[in-house]
């Protein structure tokens, strides 16, 4: 408990600090055109898991294909799933700008949508009614957009300085969000990994690779039920 409030309490400076920053032979080879025309066409009939979330989801600090998104892939193309993810972390994201950002994002067909928002709002104090439209808002989006596509919603958990009132009603928004929108839920993100150095970048914060590791096994165990093998 002690390391996890460590963390958080390192997580919730940093974030205040940085949020803001945020052919060849024609005979031998395709030609350029026919082969992004191929490519584009392989993509479109993949089924697409979009990660919608901030730095955690972006993988800051690591190489995209250390991310958890990339984890997820992999996973995915191993057991022979036919689905393309798609990492749409920023970094700094709140669910207010998240609130903007998302039509844009659903310019693409999505099957899946992996929703993770809300600690930069928790840090920062934002009223828990504001975080919690913002989510609502999000999801109602992305279901009058295409109603069959699936949801899963990250649950994250802040630090203990803003009173035990508001960190607990912060972390209460996500499994009652989940249960109010009939999504599915993943407990807590970081399970396993907050709170230990040893799996955390230098800034005490972001995962490292290992970290992300664990990550991903908290989001398969939650997406593995929700993907469909074609």
């Amino acid at each position: 408990m002690r390391n996890l409030k460590y963390y958080f309490a390192i997580f919730s400076i940093f974030i205040m600090i940085s949020c803001g920053e945020n052919a060849e032979k024609k005979s031998e080879e395709k030609s350029k055109e026919e082969t992004q025309t191929e490519t584009k066409s392989e993509v479109s009939e993949k089924n697409v898991i979009l990660f919608f979330g901030n730095s955690l989801t972006a993988g800051m600090g690591l190489e995209a294909s250390e991310a958890f998104p990339a984890l997820i892939q992999n996973r995915l193309d191993s057991l022979n799933y036919n689905y393309e993810v798609v990492n749409a972390g920023l970094s700094g994201e709140t669910t207010a700008s998240g609130k903007n950002r998302i039509e844009w994002v659903l310019k693409q067909n999505v099957d899946i949508f992996v929703l993770e928002l809300g600690a930069n709002d928790g840090l920062r104090g934002i009223p828990i009614a504001e975080t919690r439209r913002n989510l609502q808002d999000i999801i109602d989006t992305v279901k009058e957009k295409n109603p069959d596509t699936k949801i899963v919603l990250a649950g994250m958990q802040i630090p203990p300085n803003m009173g035990e009132e508001y960190t607990t009603d912060f972390r209460n928004i996500f499994p009652e969000l989940a249960e109010e929108n009939n999504v599915e839920l993943i407990p807590f993100l970081l399970e396993g990994v907050a709170g230990d150095p040893e799996l955390n970048q230098q800034d005490g914060i972001h995962p490292t690779a290992e970290g992300y590791k664990i990550v991903a096994d908290n989001v398969w165990d939650v997406l593995e039920d929700v993907v469909e093998k074609e």
